[in-house]
C-alpha cells in the first residue's frame, strides 16, 4: 500500500468535540468514548455536558481549538446533519477575522473530520438508495466550513446500521475508532488525501490503517 506519510512523523494533539443530546440512551457512542486512548493525549470535550443551558463559552472553545492540531466532530446523524448544539457552536465560535476572513487565520493548517453514527445501512446513502444522497453530500456544509477556515478536511469515519447493530458487534466498532484516533495522533498525513466524495472507512482499510474486519453502526 501507499506509504502513510511523506515527511517526518509528528505527534498531533487531537480534540474530540462530542455532541450527543441523549447520551444516556446511546449504545454505540458510550462504547466509542470508552475506547478513546487516554494515554495518547486525546482531549474529549462534551458540548452538552459542558453547556446544559446551551450558553457556549466562545473564548473557552477558541482556546481549545488553538491548543489542538486535529478536531474530530463526533456525533449521531440527526435529520441528515449535526445535533443542534454543534450548529450553534459553528455559528458562535468560528468568528469572522478569527477563524475566517482576511485576518482569520487561527485555524490555518489544522485538520477537521467527523466520526458519526447513522441509523440506516450504507446502501441507503447514494443515488440509488432511499436517501438519494451520499453521506459526504449531506456533510458538505461542514466540509465547506472547514475549508473556509483554512483547515484540511478529512472525510467522515462513519458507523452505519444503528437500527440493526447487535450488542456483540459494538466492541469491534469501538476498537476501530480507537485505531482511527491513534492514526490521527500519529499525524495522519499521507501522500494523497482521501477523496472527499467518499467516506474515510474504505480508504483507511485500503492503506493499512485498519484491517479488513470491524464494521457496523449505531447510536
Amino acid at each position: 500500500p501507499t506509504a502513510l506519510r511523506n515527511r517526518e512523523p509528528h505527534v498531533a494533539r487531537v480534540l474530540v468535540l462530542f455532541a450527543h443530546p441523549a447520551l444516556e440512551k446511546s449504545r454505540v457512542h458510550r462504547r466509542l468514548l470508552g475506547r478513546i486512548p487516554d494515554d495518547r493525549g486525546v482531549t474529549v470535550h462534551d458540548l452538552y455536558e459542558s453547556y446544559p443551558d446551551l450558553a457556549i463559552d466562545v473564548g473557552r472553545e477558541q482556546d481549545l481549538l488553538a491548543a489542538h492540531d486535529v478536531v474530530v466532530l463526533q456525533f449521531p446523524f440527526y435529520w441528515y446533519g449535526t445535533p443542534p448544539i454543534l450548529k450553534q457552536w459553528f455559528d458562535l465560535v468560528l468568528e469572522h477575522d478569527w477563524a475566517y476572513g482576511s485576518k482569520g487565520l487561527a485555524l490555518q493548517g489544522k485538520t477537521m473530520t467527523c466520526a458519526l453514527s447513522i441509523g440506516a445501512g450504507e446502501s441507503a446513502y447514494g443515488p440509488d438508495g432511499f436517501n438519494r444522497y451520499t453521506v459526504p453530500q449531506f456533510l458538505a456544509p461542514v466540509e465547506r466550513t472547514a475549508i473556509l477556515c483554512h483547515m484540511r478536511w478529512l472525510p467522515a469515519w462513519v458507523v452505519y446500521g444503528t437500527h440493526s447493530l447487535e450488542v456483540e458487534d459494538i466492541d469491534p466498532v469501538a476498537e476501530e475508532y480507537r485505531r482511527v484516533l491513534e492514526w490521527l495522533v500519529d499525524d495522519g498525513h499521507v501522500e494523497a488525501d482521501p477523496d472527499p466524495a467518499d467516506v474515510l472507512n474504505p480508504w483507511l482499510h485500503a492503506h493499512g490503517v485498519l484491517d479488513a474486519t470491524g464494521s457496523g453502526g449505531g447510536r
